[in-house]
């Protein structure tokens, strides 16, 4: 990918960066361990953005 990437697709790494975390500690205890992990999360090397 180009150093010198465009704002906007930019923007679009960055939001999906952070929507690849994992779930916050304080949503598991206050759920009882009912929700553990994101069932979104995306690995870098199976499956690649559209961005």
């Amino acid at each position: 990918m180009s150093r010198h990437k465009h704002l906007a697709r930019k923007l679009r790494l960055a939001k999906a960066g952070k929507s690849n975390e994992s779930l916050p500690v304080w949503v598991v205890v206050k759920t009882l361990r009912k929700y553990t992990s994101n069932p979104r999360r995306r690995n870098w090397r199976t499956s690649k953005l559209k961005a």
